[in-house]
């Protein structure tokens, strides 16, 4: 295996962690599944997140389990296809390596080696999650802040006086472009407020395709000219330009959030009112909030306020008023960040989750 550091032609194994008993860990506290198997064949299709509820009752322990640090848990491109996680139940831990040839399959008797680090970043690792339900959402902008749209460079004229531009066609733009050449052009939708301060922390934004720098502004002009690169809705004047980002990280191994962090579902990708699993929502906590990429978070039903009739009523002959325990519903997987709002994956649910649902820590 070319990723891995290898002291025998016959076996490679990598050895990632030396986990304390579980019992004794600090808290979030992670335990093996009771119907853990006592191995699983790395699969094509696999997820780090499929796999961590193979041997875990909470997937988001992962790292703990593995002891990873935080380079490792932002960049844990070491699981491949063909290879073999053993449970040790004695040792209640876990070790990565190759299936073994006939007659080595006792994997206690064999000789573990340290794990090398590469930074080789193999083409069929396995995924964190599954990257085409998320792939639109890594690099589209279908969420602006609103300090994105102040000062956004915009279309402000087109070539002949066209209404709309389509690939190839010429646009004129106003506004800084920071040394950046590729943008991508968007529409501002509706508001998106904060479910509990109802301040509006964003826009729903609506991508239409990329520009490209053909002549920057000279001799005291502020016009630029682009070219449209590719154009997947219609665009015009007075459309938004953003620098196209550089390509995120999809590899995240699921971990609880660094900080406690507590956040409301703000929207539901597609417009509807109520989300499944394997369905995208926005919360309205990002990365300066505590959250970065592969952050797992609980969701709850909000619990209802309501009157206790069986209670002593107050001098005005009022019921009292009593908030209920808001009730676990599923977890969320944080795929992108922004400074406030992230996008996150719905993993596992019982019940729809709903605009206003609580998104927080794991416990």
């Amino acid at each position: 295996m070319k990723n891995f550091s290898t002291v025998s032609t016959r076996l490679a194994w990598a050895v990632l962690f030396v986990a304390v008993p579980l019992a004794a860990s600090a808290a979030p506290v992670c335990e093996f599944r009771p119907d853990a198997p006592d191995q699983h064949v790395v699969v094509k299709g696999d997820t780090l997140w499929d796999i961590a509820r193979t041997f875990l009752r909470k997937p988001w322990c992962w790292p703990t389990v593995w002891g990873m640090n935080r380079d490792e848990i932002a960049n844990p491109h070491w699981i491949y296809p063909g290879q073999v996680i053993w449970f040790d139940r004695a040792a209640g831990r876990l070790r990565l390596g190759q299936q073994l040839s006939p007659g080595l399959n006792n994997p206690s008797t064999q000789k573990l080696t340290p794990r090398v680090r590469t930074e080789a970043l193999g083409k069929d690792a396995v995924p964190s999650i599954p990257p085409g339900v998320i792939e639109p959402f890594l690099t589209q902008p279908l969420i602006i802040e609103d300090d994105e749209l102040k000062g956004a460079p915009r279309i402000f004229a087109t070539q002949e006086g066209r209404v709309f531009l389509g690939k190839g066609d010429k646009a004129y733009v106003r506004g800084e472009l920071g040394g950046n050449t590729s943008f991508q052009v968007f529409r501002p939708g509706a508001p998106l407020k904060d479910p509990v301060t109802r301040q509006v922390i964003g826009h729903e934004a609506f991508y239409l395709g990329t520009l490209k720098l053909q002549a920057e502004a000279k001799g005291g002009s502020d016009v630029h000219t682009f070219t449209v690169a590719s154009a997947a809705q219609e665009m015009g004047k007075g459309d938004q330009l953003r620098a196209v980002p550089p390509a995120p990280m999809q590899n995240y191994a699921p971990h609880p959030p660094a900080q406690p962090v507590e956040a409301r579902v703000v929207a539901i990708y597609g417009g509807v009112t109520h989300a499944g699993q394997n369905q995208i929502v926005s919360i309205n906590r990002g990365k300066l909030d505590g959250l970065d990429i592969g952050a797992v978070l609980q969701l709850y039903h909000a619990g209802r306020t309501v009157s206790d009739s069986t209670a002593q009523k107050s001098w005005f002959g009022r019921a009292q008023q009593v908030k209920l325990p808001d009730e676990e519903v599923g977890s969320l997987f944080i795929f992108r960040t922004f400074k406030h709002i992230s996008y996150g994956l719905i993993m596992q649910v019982t019940a729809p989750v709903e605009v206003g649902d609580v998104a927080k820590s794991p416990e």
